[in-house]
């Protein structure tokens, strides 16, 4: 399943797709055929295609104890928006709570395009997960999303103590523009004397607006997500190509001493990813820093393979990893 870290370079990867996942989407292209860029077309019309094509994603739902939304009001000192937040308890579940941050390129999805992933991380973890329904890109650009993912998390138990989720390990995750706001949210509250969460799972993230790394060459075409697409998300989120350096927008470019302040980091990158290398400059970052994190590369998918854990053995086996690392960031010592 993975790629040994660090000695990982992109040129040498082969590219090539895993049969199982290159089957899956040769039965997509027979069944809808090929559909618009959804960055080309109207921010309001890309997320409704965006929603519809993660539907065949979220079907067969495992099941819940408790499954149902939330708002959490707006906080005025950070101008966050009220935020409905979907919440999943799963059987059994133990004390505590996992934050998702639902990804889409700072514009696109929801907690329902990523219900599937969300329920199995629930399962895997045994933790409730949330996941707020956070402001989106080009309506509402940076910071706006970011600032309500931050309310979202300092606020978790003290809204959600009527539902039967009792205070405990608290762990953040995010997939692709999720873990760039999960990093960041993390990097906030450690500027803003916040308590730290107890772990951060950061799926494919995007860390940089830096469009010349070595995956963003490789893999500019895809398949899946391109070049071009992300440079489009960024157009939305932060269309000042010098704002993007600030550390809030780019985590990358936070200093070690801000890196040596997270709590302990599960790293998961898909190896045929444009946002490769950002996975792969975080861990390197991190190491000169003398905080490794726990790292893997999947060998043979594509940016947003956890989607598909219906139907692809890669994504189950990397959320049960995933589920591995965050029992292991919440054992007692």
């Amino acid at each position: 399943m993975n790629v040994p870290i660090p000695d990982v370079q992109v040129e040498e990867l082969t590219g090539r797709l895993d049969p199982e996942l290159a089957r899956l989407l040769v039965a997509i292209d027979d069944e809808i055929g090929p559909q618009p860029d959804t960055t080309l077309l109207p921010p309001a019309e890309g997320r409704a295609l965006a929603a519809q094509l993660n539907q065949r994603w979220n079907r067969d739902l495992p099941a819940m104890a408790f499954a149902d939304d939330i708002v959490i009001p707006a906080d005025p000192t950070l101008s966050s928006a009220d935020c409905r937040v979907k919440v999943l308890i799963p059987p059994q579940a133990g004390d505590g709570a996992l934050v998702f941050i639902h990804g889409g390129g700072f514009a696109f999805c929801s907690p329902q395009t990523h219900e599937r992933c969300a329920r199995v991380l629930a399962l895997e973890t045994g933790l409730p997960v949330l996941l707020p329904d956070y402001r989106l890109a080009p309506e509402h650009p940076f910071p706006a999303g970011l600032h309500d993912v931050i309310a979202c998390l300092h606020r978790v138990f003290e809204h959600t103590a009527a539902l039967g989720i009792r205070p405990g390990p608290l762990l953040l995750a995010g997939d692709s523009a999720g873990a760039n706001l999960a990093l960041a949210a993390m990097l906030h509250g450690q500027a803003s004397g916040y308590k730290a969460p107890d772990g951060a799972l950061l799926f494919y993230g995007v860390y940089d607006a830096d469009f010349e790394t070595p995956s963003y060459r490789r893999f500019a075409e895809g398949p899946g997500l391109t070049t071009a697409r992300m440079q489009r998300y960024w157009n939305w989120y932060l269309p000042d190509p010098k704002a993007r350096q600030a550390v809030l927008a780019s985590p990358l470019h936070a200093s070690d001493e801000a890196l040596l302040g997270l709590p302990p980091l599960f790293l998961l990158a898909a190896e045929i990813d444009p946002l490769l290398s950002d996975t792969l400059s975080l861990a390197a970052r991190l190491r000169s820093a003398a905080r490794p994190a726990d790292t893997h590369i999947v060998k043979g998918v594509t940016h947003g393979f956890l989607q598909m854990s219906i139907g692809l053995s890669a994504a189950r086996n990397a959320l049960k990893t995933a589920g591995q690392a965050a029992k292991s960031m919440i054992k007692p010592a």
